[in-house]
């Protein structure tokens, strides 16, 4: 079942580390933010493959958003 991965905070996308198709480990980056000029990692929490990833570099994200969707 694919598990979403969700903004916690307003931030900007600073680099994006996966792409649809890539297998993940727990605690691989999946995207890097920047948010009041800290730079922020978002990690997978779980292992999996990517489904899809909604944010690209430039990226101004919302708490909330939908950042990346995997599956185990």
């Amino acid at each position: 079942m694919p598990e979403d991965v969700v903004a916690e905070i307003v931030a900007t996308v600073l680099e994006v580390s996966v792409d649809a198709g890539a297998e993940v480990a727990t605690g691989d980056t999946l995207v890097l933010l920047e948010s009041m000029k800290m730079e922020i990692p978002v990690v997978a929490e779980d292992p999996g493959t990517i489904d899809s990833v909604q944010v690209k570099v430039g990226d101004v994200i919302q708490a909330g958003d939908v950042i990346a969707s995997y599956r185990d």
